[in-house]
């Protein structure tokens, strides 16, 4: 009976050394082969480093008012396998933040990952209530949501920031490397709960530099406001408006109507989001005829005295082109061909004393057919023919034919309020921290040049042409009426056309260049009738709210 108890004893005891002898041997194997992948994995369970968020830089008009700005929201999410009750916790979430219980609760329960997104930059208040319910495993980290304050000044110009802050359209993506900061990060101890409990480590996010713009924000409403009163009494499809400093190129405002409140641009039509003024083109027609004209006085081939004997209409190769209003054989001077907009006159200029080669010339040296270096994306360089044959000597001269941007038109026309001198147009005066960009000037005539033409276009306005409708009391103005039939896959569209004005005001001392262009204007569509007014009504108040004093005596 003892060997028996004996023998048990032995074997219990042989089992107690082996059993410790494999767990000595199974904390060996951990301590060692093991060691590296659980400490690994302890770290992942007790740290998380979380993303610090660098604010966008806010963009400002020329007066400092906040365009688009960053306002402050609070992003947040969840470690799932932190979340003791997901049901009871996704409706309670779901309540307080307003979104679907089964959204929130397909977040509780992912598997994974320690990290998932309630919501996105929710509402700080919102965020800040559901905090206090202490709900296990959901986290915060405070973010910026873009807005833009003025609603839809500017908002095709000013473009959109995606949810990630980056740029996505406008000024927002062209300017995205400034306005975009560097994020910081920031290391967090976690209790065994998935709730942290200390900062390990932090490095602070540096935010992007603030952008400050040459538009201003109540010469920009004013002229949306004048476009929609515009669209509406023509029942137009759109309208564009350009006003700008000839002297420095900057651009006061650029509008389009229809428009869009800016904070709405992921649920907009496509189709009204873009900046018309700088991406799409369209045959000028009249306006175009200051290249003509400029040319053959810059190269001396006629004075503004210079006269011509013009019959009403004139067979050019194949087409014939002929006067907006039938009128008898008539003498005309080129100041008189520029003041009643005479196709023939122009074409005759062109025709006998230009020629296809300086026409050509000119039309390059005026900007046409290439971008003006404005700063913003997705400029049009325009569209010049690419083959000349025997008519287009007899189209190109008075602006059919070719097509051009609003921008590029302004620009020329700001040229010529500059004393000939051309300047790079800009959206952007500067930005914080970063020194200012070189101007880029060409010149395009010789000042005495110049002024002879600038004089002419007075007349159009003054001495009964065809811009009557742009004068302003106490002020003289110097402009050109444009009215182009849109071209279509097969010859021009009957009853669509563009019309157009750009004045130049005070024409004495210029102070700014406004260019207003009418697309399908109905009931009327001369540029004189449709676009004359609208550029009255945004200079008028421009004038004013410049304090620009008038330069004569109200009639």
């Amino acid at each position: 009976m003892t060997r028996v108890v004996n023998s048990r004893i032995r074997l219990l005891l042989a089992s107690i050394v082996l059993a410790f002898g494999v767990l000595l041997a199974r904390e060996a194997w951990i301590a060692t082969v093991r060691a590296a992948p659980l400490a690994a994995m302890a770290t992942a369970q007790t740290k998380a480093t979380l993303p610090i968020p660098a604010g966008r830089g806010t963009i400002f008009d020329a007066v400092g008012t906040p365009l688009a700005l960053g306002e402050q929201a609070t992003t947040v999410y969840v470690d799932p396998a932190a979340v003791a009750h997901p049901r009871t916790e996704a409706a309670t979430a779901a309540r307080v933040l307003g979104l679907k219980r089964k959204d929130v609760l397909r977040a509780l329960t992912t598997t994974g990952t320690h990290f998932v997104y309630v919501e996105r930059k929710a509402p700080a208040d919102k965020a800040a209530l559901l905090a206090k319910k202490n709900l296990s495993g959901f986290h915060f980290y405070g973010e910026e949501h873009r807005t833009y304050p003025q609603g839809p000044v500017a908002a095709q110009v000013l473009g959109y920031a995606g949810v990630d802050n980056n740029g996505l359209a406008g000024l927002e993506l062209e300017l995205n490397a400034q306005l975009t900061g560097v994020p910081g990060r920031e290391t967090i101890l976690r209790d065994p709960f998935g709730r942290a409990i200390d900062v390990e480590s932090s490095e602070p996010a540096r935010p992007g530099k603030d952008v400050f713009l040459t538009i201003d924000h109540r010469i920009q409403a004013n002229a949306e406001q004048v476009l929609r009163s515009t669209v509406a009494k023509w029942h137009a499809k759109d309208a564009t408006a350009i006003v700008i400093d000839p002297h420095t190129g900057g651009i006061l405002a650029m509008a389009m109507e229809p428009g869009y409140d800016a904070n709405r641009f992921p649920s907009v039509n496509p189709a009204i989001e873009t900046n018309h003024a700088v991406s799409d083109v369209y045959e000028p027609g009249s306006v175009f005829k200051v290249v003509t004209v400029g040319g053959a006085l810059a190269d001396h081939l006629v004075t503004p005295g210079t006269s011509f004997v013009l019959p009403y209409s004139i067979h050019v190769a194949d087409r014939v082109v002929h006067d907006a209003e039938i009128r008898p054989t008539e003498r005309m001077t080129v100041a008189q061909i520029l003041q009643r907009s005479s196709n023939v006159g122009a074409v005759t200029i062109a025709r006998t004393k230009l020629g296809e080669s300086r026409l050509k010339y000119w039309i390059d040296r005026f900007g046409f057919g290439r971008p003006t270096g404005i700063d913003f994306p997705g400029e049009s360089p325009g569209l010049l023919p690419s083959y000349w044959s025997g008519s287009t000597i007899g189209n190109v001269p008075i602006g059919q034919g070719v097509s051009v941007t609003a921008i590029q038109l302004a620009s020329v026309y700001a040229a010529i309020a500059n004393h000939g001198l051309w300047i790079e147009p800009h959206l952007v005066d500067h930005v914080q921290g970063e020194p200012l960009p070189a101007e880029k000037t060409r010149r395009i005539l010789p000042p005495r040049v110049d002024r002879q033409l600038l004089t002419m276009l007075k007349g159009v306005v003054s001495d009964a042409g065809t811009g009557a409708a742009a004068e302003l009391p106490g002020y003289t103005v110097a402009g050109k009426t444009g009215t182009a039939q849109k071209p279509g896959p097969h010859g021009y569209i009957p009853g669509q056309y563009v019309a157009t004005f750009v004045g130049i005001v005070p024409e004495r001392s210029p102070r700014l260049v406004v260019l207003v262009t009418v697309d399908e204007p109905h009931g009327a569509y001369y540029g004189g009738v449709v676009a004359a007014p609208a550029f009255a009504q945004i200079a008028n108040f421009d004038l004013q709210y410049l304090e620009v004093p008038p330069d004569q005596p109200v009639k």
